[in-house]
């Protein structure tokens, strides 16, 4: 782990901003252009591996936020970003304005098309094949013969030298006053098919857990399909039936079982139905 000295911030200078699974935000209250993100006390290694991570993407020339220190409260560790002047997400934007859903599906798919097509230095990054073959290697949920096939499917998938931001869900690209998008969320970015990356937008759309999406993504499950049914036009072409997408892009997204299943530490049947056709050749 590189060695990075944490400078302290006082707390009176923030104010609280929201949060997600694994950190809190936090708006410095006289300087528009900073924010904190702090992760639970005795959680060390996640921010210095997000704020390296964050600097490479950065220095890629990705549309995200600029990571600045590794800082400290006394307690919990974090980091200090650029904060984005009047930032919504897609998922906040749609459920304030459910009518603007296919411009911001758009929207997305086209920072999804840059982002796809954008080479990176394989030495910087890990690679998504990797990535799943040592999550595969390491659940104890899966029999052998089922290793066998997903690791077959993975490593037959095509390789590219391509960004992949790792966790592609709408809420995980904003935008600014000026209309500026940049994607967040960076901890899982790496290099590979674009198709791993896609399949997250479809998990959120048919295989997370109804309440999750109205919790996570402020919205009901149906505008959550709707949103994947306009993206995969967007992303694809009109010209390919979405029976035909969805049958391509289902399997990447059943890959994301690996680190459902990781976390929960069950078998998640919803996630592992999306592997049916991968399992069963």
């Amino acid at each position: 782990m590189e060695e990075l000295k944490a400078i302290p911030v006082d707390m009176a200078d923030y104010e609280y901003a929201g949060e997600g699974a694994n950190a809190m935000s936090y708006n410095h209250r006289r300087n528009p252009d900073l924010m904190l993100k702090l992760y639970g006390p005795g959680k060390v290694r996640q921010p210095v591996d997000e704020l390296i991570l964050a600097r490479r993407v950065f220095a890629a020339g990705i549309p995200s936020p600029e990571p600045g220190d590794f800082v400290t409260d006394g307690e919990r560790f974090g980091i200090r970003f650029q904060r984005i002047p009047g930032k919504v997400s897609i998922a906040r934007a749609i459920s304030l304005h459910p009518e603007n859903l296919p411009r911001y599906a758009e929207e997305m798919a086209r920072m999804c098309h840059t982002l796809h097509r954008t080479h990176v230095d394989t030495t910087e990054f890990e690679s998504v094949k990797t990535r799943y073959q040592h999550l595969l290697a390491e659940s104890p949920l899966f029999t052998s013969r089922e290793k066998d096939r997903l690791s077959r499917f993975i490593e037959d998938s095509p390789d590219s030298d391509t960004a992949l931001h790792g966790d592609l869900q709408f809420g995980n690209l904003i935008f600014d006053e000026e209309g500026r998008y940049y994607f967040i969320d960076l901890g899982d970015f790496g290099y590979g098919y674009p198709l791993f990356d896609v399949g997250m937008v479809y998990v959120t759309a048919y295989l997370s857990d109804p309440d999750f999406v109205r919790e996570a993504f402020h919205m009901e499950p149906a505008t959550a399909v709707r949103f994947w049914e306009a993206f995969a036009s967007a992303y694809f072409g009109t010209d390919r039936p979405l029976s035909d997408i969805e049958e391509e892009v289902r399997p990447y997204a059943g890959l994301k079982t690996l680190l459902v299943e990781r976390d929960l530490g069950q078998k998640m049947p919803r996630f592992r139905e999306a592997l049916k056709t991968v399992l069963q050749t």
